[in-house]
């Protein structure tokens, strides 16, 4: 022990700086838990044990998936849900390589995943050993998925490591980061050096220049328009604002769902992919795009060239040159950017046709901002009308199932969504969320099996906030074993099947190019059955009253109730 020796003096040992050697593993650990990390998603394995080693003991849980993609997808959605990181573990070879769709998502989505995994010996050989889940290039296969992939080289760069990640999810677009320890680096014992975590930086606003042109811009349009997407989540209130400031309808992505409430007279809902809805922003005189690529993920076709100035706002600075480029770029924190672009915009409000002229006296400002207020709530309801009216033979089925899913659930809901005919056609546009709820999609990249993993996560980050998800049958069977993980934590967690037998959207594919269709028609599965035998509950509704009535009693169910909604398959 320190100071036993006799010969050595108390003082002198007193004076010593404490030994700062840890393996790998616990410098690992350690720089999470310094960044706030207190809930990993990941499944042990032979080479990352040294990481499992120390979680506890820093502070951190751990959630167990079935599947890496679904730790993956749980993670993600933690991070959305939560508003921080989410932290996935795997191992090496195979487990690694099933985690990289969720990564592709998470980048797709903007979301700060973080991806700790072990990599081959640092001086293993490049010709095959027959090691363990040997594999060759495994870092170079992140780096083509996510923002970084990093390969460490000493005990000691793995806390500079997870600082550059923490930097970069604060700094940057957030997106996900993947970091590599060599397993022989894992059990190493080397001097760890200090703790290193992301220095606290206060977000930027864009350039006054830039900021008094677009404010200009936007309070002379007659006609403006506002597209919102993920980026601007952070900034609800702010957009809410400037829209009723402006008199401009609201349009979103699927990621911008519910930041301006659906309920809102001038809120168009995610309706992007509406014709109706593209050729109203072809006409607008000037669209605000905040935090959204105007993607045609979004819009599932090109965008159309706009007619009037295109003002972008996003922290990402190639959004400005993306297409279409903006005609006005505002780089910067959406929160503090549209809070400049508040207190830039000009008192004068501009006359519609037919009105007074606009002038600073308070009366004219009033009355003809309270017509500016009119007319646009009229344009978005017409083009409300519009939109249903373009989709109500093929939606016609899903909406009375909807209503019944909306009337059960409270405000602050977080609703997990697969890439399902009842979500992208169904819920997205016709199930109303306000900011108090969530709507978590996995949009660009449309990865199967999110809904059920990303509950998982959403649920592991507010366990106070009911969770539902939302899937078909056939996205469900990418991950339908993850059950087995909600059944363990036992929350109470809905999950709504629309069981068409298959895979409908490419069904219908097929059907509309004049092909037979092939390999979609699955046998049907008694999912309830399924359900129950993970260990949790499971429920038909042949009805919307059916439905309403399976999820009230599920909401306050412990572990997964699985409901399916049959559909009639087609002749």
């Amino acid at each position: 022990m320190p100071g036993e020796n006799p010969s050595e003096p108390l003082a002198a040992t007193r004076a010593r700086p404490p030994r700062n050697d840890l393996t790998g593993g616990e410098a690992l650990v350690r720089a999470l838990a310094a960044h706030g990390v207190t809930l990993a998603f990941g499944i042990p394995g032979t080479h990352n044990l040294e990481i499992y080693r120390h979680l506890a003991a820093h502070g951190i849980d751990h959630v167990n998936p079935r599947h890496e993609q679904g730790a993956g997808y749980a993670a993600d959605a933690w991070a959305r849900v939560s508003g921080r990181p989410g932290v996935a573990i795997t191992t090496t070879g195979p487990a690694l390589l099933n985690i990289a769709a969720a990564v592709g998502q998470a980048y797709s989505d903007s979301v700060p995943l973080l991806v700790v995994s072990p990599g081959m010996p640092l001086r293993h050989p490049r010709q095959s050993t027959g090691l363990l889940h040997e594999t060759h290039g495994r870092a170079e296969v992140l780096r083509d998925v996510a923002a970084v992939s990093h390969r460490v080289s000493s005990v000691e760069e793995i806390g500079t490591a997870v600082a550059r990640a923490f930097t970069l999810f604060r700094t940057r677009r957030p997106r996900p980061v993947h970091i590599e320890i060599p397993l022989d680096l894992l059990t190493a014992v080397e001097p760890a050096g200090p703790v290193r975590t992301a220095p606290p930086l206060s977000p930027a606003a864009a350039d006054p220049e830039a900021l008094a042109a677009a404010a200009g811009t936007l309070r002379a349009a007659v006609r403006p328009g506002i597209v919102l997407g993920g980026g601007a989540r952070g900034a609800a209130a702010e957009c809410l604002r400037l829209a009723e400031e402006l008199g401009a309808p609201v349009v979103t992505s699927a990621n911008g769902k519910g930041i301006v409430a659906e309920t809102h007279p001038l809120s168009l809902g995610v309706s992007l992919h509406s014709p109706a809805v593209r050729r109203w922003l072809t006409e607008c005189d000037a669209v605000l795009a905040v935090g959204t690529e105007l993607a045609e993920s979004d819009l599932w076709e090109p965008l159309p060239a706009l007619g009037g100035t295109l003002v972008r706002a996003d922290i990402d600075p190639a959004q400005m040159y993306a297409v279409p480029p903006a005609g006005i770029p505002l780089v910067g924190d959406a929160r503090h950017t549209l809070r400049a672009l508040l207190a830039a915009l000009p008192e004068t409000v501009p006359a519609h046709p037919g009105t007074v002229a606009a002038s600073r006296a308070t009366g004219a400002h009033r009355a003809t901002g309270a017509h500016r207020t009119a007319a646009a709530h009229r344009t978005a309801a017409a083009l409300r009308d519009e939109r249903n009216a373009e989709s109500r033979d093929r939606d016609a089925h899903l909406l009375p199932y909807l209503a019944a899913i909306g009337s059960v659930l409270p405000a602050n809901t977080v609703l997990t969504s697969d890439s399902a005919q009842c979500c992208y056609y169904g819920a997205l546009p016709h199930l109303p969320i306000t900011p108090r709820g969530r709507y978590l999609h996995p949009t660009g990249f449309g990865t199967l099996g999110y809904a059920l993993p990303a509950a998982i996560g959403a649920k592991a980050a507010d366990p106070t906030r009911p969770v539902v998800a939302l899937s078909g049958d056939g996205g469900l069977q990418f991950s339908v074993q993850e059950l087995a993980t909600a059944v363990q934590l036992g929350f109470p967690l809905p999950v709504v099947v629309f069981d068409n037998g298959g895979y409908g959207e490419i069904r219908d594919e097929m059907v509309s190019r004049g092909d037979r269709p092939t390999a979609v028609d699955l046998p049907r599965v008694d999912l309830p059955a399924l359900a129950r035998a993970y260990g949790g509950c499971g429920a038909r509704a042949e009805s919307p009253e059916a439905l309403a009535e399976a999820l009230r009693r599920a909401l306050d169910t412990p572990g997964p109730t699985l409901i399916t909604v049959p559909q009639e398959l087609p002749r």
